[in-house]
C-alpha cells in the first residue's frame, strides 16, 4: 500500500530547507550550545551536485512530515565507519504513520544505489527496537557519552523493502 506522502531529495524540494535545519538543529545540536547557523551551513553541503551527502524530506504536498540524512559520519568515537544515515526526524503529529520508516529505508537505499556495501546508524537505546524492525543490526552498545547503540545495514540485506522510489 502507497504512503500518503512523498520523499523527495532536498536538493528538489529546497522550500523544506528551513524546516529540515530548524528541526536537525532542535533535535541535535541546540541543547549543546551550536547555533542555527551552524546547521544551516552544514545543510547547505546537502545542495551541492555530489551524491553525498543527502538530505532527504517526507512531505504531503507542502506539508513537512519528516527528514533523515546520508552523511560521511555521524559518531565522534567511530570515524573509521561511513556513511551513515542520521538525523532522522518525524514532526510529532507524523509519527506512527510510516514517514520514520520510509525515510530510513529511502536513505539506505540511496546508499547502496552508490554501490555502498553498508550503512551505520546510531540511535538512543529506547529505538532499537524500531531500527530492528527496519533490518537495522545492532553492533555496539553503550557508545560515546551518550550511551548509543551502532547499527549496521548490509546492501544484501535490505532486499528491495524501500517503500519510495529515489
Amino acid at each position: 500500500m502507497p504512503h500518503p506522502f512523498t520523499i523527495s531529495d532536498l536538493r528538489q524540494r529546497p522550500e523544506f530547507f528551513d524546516a529540515v535545519a530548524d528541526r536537525i538543529w532542535r533535535a541535535s545540536w541546540k541543547e549543546i550550545g551550536y547555533p542555527l547557523d551552524y546547521i544551516t551551513g552544514r545543510l547547505h553541503e546537502n545542495l551541492n551536485a555530489e551524491p553525498l551527502p543527502i538530505a532527504l524530506v517526507a512531505h504531503n504536498g507542502a506539508e513537512f512530515l519528516g527528514t533523515a540524512s546520508v552523511i560521511a559520519s555521524d559518531l565522534e568515537e567511530r570515524p573509521q565507519l561511513t556513511p551513515w544515515v542520521a538525523a532522522v526526524w518525524v514532526e510529532p503529529h507524523a509519527r506512527s504513520r510510516g514517514a520514520g520508516g520510509a525515510l530510513v529505508e529511502r536513505a539506505a537505499h540511496d546508499c547502496f544505489a552508490l554501490g555502498i556495501a553498508r550503512a551505520y546508524l546510531c540511535a538512543r537505546p529506547a529505538l532499537t527496537s524500531f531500527y530492528e524492525r527496519l533490518g537495522w543490526i545492532a553492533v555496539e552498545r553503550d557508545v560515546g557519552q551518550r550511551g548509543l547503540i551502532v547499527f549496521v545495514q548490509h546492501a544484501a540485506a535490505q532486499g528491495g523493502r524501500v517503500s519510495s522510489p529515489p
